[in-house]
């Protein structure tokens, strides 16, 4: 009889002891549309890196979308312990509702950008329309795909870098530029909200002739189904995507201090490494230089170079009535 008791002891004990020690700490990263293969990687190396270190269990969560919605979750009160946004911009508006500290761009290396990226074209197989720059999508023959630069932060940079490589051939003549990227969007016919969404429009629902995409996301669109080119124009952007602790949150969870291993993680070589493999370009040089077959130059310039600041591009272009809803207001009226 003691031993009958005892045995089913022992059995509810093995029963229930994963639902009790699943997880010893749980996180919630809020990021955006492109990084869900990056994270869902990342996650199962810092989560084993951090169980041999402290012998917690840890489960990183994961939230997805266009990346200016997803800073307006997190600011209506959905509770990430981190950040991992296309925008510094876009970070910088949840510091200002006093969840993230202010000087949060110091916090980590590289202005708090553990990855970069860039603009690119991404056309049909054998590229039918012999696109081969920025110039080729003003044709009357051409027609665009872009996410939407008023809710995403991968269409911002993709306007930016059009905005540069049109600065930089007018010899810095706006007019001459805005003129330029207003014929571009002249043949956006679609403008999804997120840029995983231009990315389907673009390879599954076979609309468009180009999609200005995502440097990783035109890698993965020729990993998973070469049907597709990649074109690098001369021109682009450096994509600086940003990470944060999103500090009020963490403090209230007791997360700060994984939520700091957890980004500070992402430049250790495994991290730059598991960045790399998902086709974003790691910060660290000598990794870098590994993956130099996937990683060709082309001429970036960054938005201090060109806008001076985030937040001094988004007034201009993106806010209400700006340039941006200026030529979207103008091409609706043809």
């Amino acid at each position: 009889m003691k031993y009958n008791i005892i045995k089913c002891l022992i059995i509810v004990s093995i029963l229930i002891k994963p639902l009790l020690s699943f997880a010893d700490i749980k996180m919630l990263n809020v990021s955006y549309d492109p990084t869900r293969e990056l994270y869902q990687e990342y996650n199962q190396a810092f989560s084993k890196y951090w169980f041999n270190k402290t012998g917690q269990k840890v489960l990183i969560d994961q939230s997805h979308g266009a990346s200016g919605k997803q800073a307006r979750s997190v600011i209506d009160g959905i509770e990430a312990d981190i950040v991992t946004l296309a925008l510094a911009y876009d970070i910088n508006a949840i510091s200002k509702s006093e969840l993230i500290d202010k000087n949060w761009q110091a916090k980590f290396k590289n202005n708090s950008a553990p990855y970069t990226s860039t603009i690119v074209l991404l056309v049909r197989k054998n590229n039918p329309k012999k696109i081969k720059d920025w110039n080729d999508l003003i044709r009357n023959d051409i027609e665009v795909l872009s996410p939407n630069p008023k809710t995403s932060g991968g269409a911002r940079w993709g306007y930016t870098a059009a905005w540069t490589y049109a600065l930089k051939k007018f010899n810095n003549d706006e007019n001459k530029t805005r003129e330029f990227v207003s014929k571009i969007f002249n043949n956006v016919k679609v403008l999804d909200s997120g840029a995983r969404g231009s990315l389907i429009s673009f390879t599954q629902r076979n609309m468009g002739d180009v999609l200005i995409s995502w440097e990783n996301e035109a890698y993965l669109a020729k990993k998973n189904k070469d049907n597709f080119d990649i074109i690098l124009p001369s021109v682009s952007i450096l994509a600086e995507p940003s990470v944060a602790i999103v500090d009020k949150v963490a403090k209230k969870h007791n997360t700060t201090q994984i939520a700091n291993a957890y980004l500070d993680y992402l430049y250790s070589d495994e991290g730059q490494n598991i960045a790399a493999k998902n086709f974003y370009r790691p910060t660290n040089p000598a990794i870098l230089v590994k993956y130099n077959t996937i990683f060709k130059p082309i001429k970036l310039y960054s938005i201090q170079e060109i806008f001076g600041s985030w937040d001094n591009a988004h007034k201009k272009h993106f806010a209400n009535g700006a340039i941006f809803d200026q030529i979207m207001l103008n091409r609706n009226l043809k």
